[in-house]
């Protein structure tokens, strides 16, 4: 059975409620603090292709950090990315990594149902 692997931030509610549900699925997890062990490009642009999603998708675009970096505008994928790896914190959480594949954890009801496709 491959790892799971979450990145949480154990400040926001979402990610608690992810690490609640895989504890009692009895899923062990690497946890992956992210605001603290920052991801590379690399890191990132491999779960980007695992969610078969943009940058933007990934950004909490209703962060004030996003606004002040101007990335509304920015249509350049490699410098929303880069922008990610500087500010971990407009990484949306949680991401649940498992199989190669990943999801948002947002709703949380999209892990069970992850969870259960594994």
């Amino acid at each position: 059975m491959s790892e799971i692997t979450i990145w949480h931030n154990p400040k926001c509610s979402k990610s608690r409620e992810a690490m609640e549900i895989l504890n009692n699925g009895g899923y062990e997890a690497s946890v992956v603090k992210y605001l603290e062990n920052s991801p590379d490009e690399m890191q990132i642009r491999e779960v980007l292709k695992m969610l078969g999603v943009s940058a933007r998708e990934l950004m909490r675009t209703k962060e004030e950090l996003y606004t002040e970096l101007n990335l509304a505008d920015e249509l350049d994928e490699n410098k929303l990315i880069l922008a990610m790896v500087k500010h971990p914190k407009l990484i949306e959480r949680p991401v649940i990594i498992k199989g190669g594949r990943a999801i948002i954890g947002r709703p949380t009801e999209k892990i069970i149902k992850f969870l259960d496709e594994l």
